[in-house]
């Protein structure tokens, strides 16, 4: 398949920590070329990591994601094709990863970019590796979770995966990474904070749930700064926790990053 999901990018004020936990509890390489006043780059050997420092004007969380294609131009095009109110912006040339940005018709943004872009550096301009401790999937809440589908397939060329009967996600992949399209509806949030339409967690694949507890109750004991952030204690925690097993079948086991990015863990 042309088409790569192979960015995904966080917000934060704590952008160094947030760096660290995925570093140190799935095993993320740093770039030797980032900058230390700069994103936090990383990668599990195929998608790229950026966790940006949040600026003014900007929420904090899971921010966007984002497509290698073959040819940016040609895309592009798509994008005017499928919909002309579809806009599509050039990003500044520090990007380490975009070269444009685009939306689907829910609004919800991604980068585009292009292997020989001149802008491509730290691990976006290095090779592919293997690990145990790898992004499996991540879902995103919208509204029109078909025509945004629709989008996707046809203009991105992500592939629609089986689906069990009467579930109303959309399973969308680029041949490794599962991108997941669930229904976004204010009800879903009864007994809960309400969280608007948009990304919604990250999924990794792992060698053993068991494991990767293992490893954060070492990694908290010797430095509790990277502890997650509680999830299911409490009424409302507990309700939002629910809903998340209940809305996405990929994920085992439910935690927090430190920052409140949600995260599920699968087996390999």
């Amino acid at each position: 398949m042309s088409v790569k999901i192979n960015h995904l990018a966080i917000i934060s004020d704590n952008y160094a920590l947030e760096g660290k936990f995925y570093q140190s509890v799935f095993g993320a390489k740093v770039s030797a070329d980032s900058p230390p006043d700069g994103a936090v780059c990383f990668s599990d050997g195929y998608v790229g990591f950026n966790v940006n420092p949040r600026k003014s004007g900007r929420p904090a969380g899971f921010d966007h994601f984002g497509f290698d294609v073959e040819d940016l131009d040609d895309t592009i095009e798509k994008i005017a094709a499928f919909d002309p109110e579809l806009l599509v912006a050039k990003r500044p040339g520090n990007r380490q990863f975009a070269g444009y940005s685009g939306h689907d018709p829910d609004g919800n943004n991604f980068d585009l970019s292009q292997t020989d872009l001149e802008n491509r550096r730290d691990v976006y301009a290095e090779g592919e590796w293997t690990q145990d401790r790898v992004v499996d999937h991540f879902a995103l809440r919208t509204l029109h979770p078909q025509r945004v589908a629709a989008f996707y397939t046809d203009v991105m060329g992500l592939s629609p995966s089986n689906r069990p009967a009467n579930d109303k996600n959309h399973y969308l992949t680029d041949g490794r990474i599962t991108m997941v399209i669930m229904p976004w509806a204010i009800t879903d949030f009864a007994g809960t904070g309400i969280t608007r339409p948009g990304l919604d967690h990250i999924g990794f694949r792992v060698e053993s749930i068991a494991a990767v507890r293992r490893d954060i109750d070492d990694i908290t004991a010797r430095n509790p700064h990277l502890a997650p952030r509680s999830f299911g204690i409490g009424a409302e925690s507990k309700a939002r926790l629910e809903l998340a097993k209940a809305c996405c079948p990929m994920g085992a086991y439910h935690l927090a990053d430190p920052d409140g990015v949600l995260i599920d863990l699968c087996e390999a």
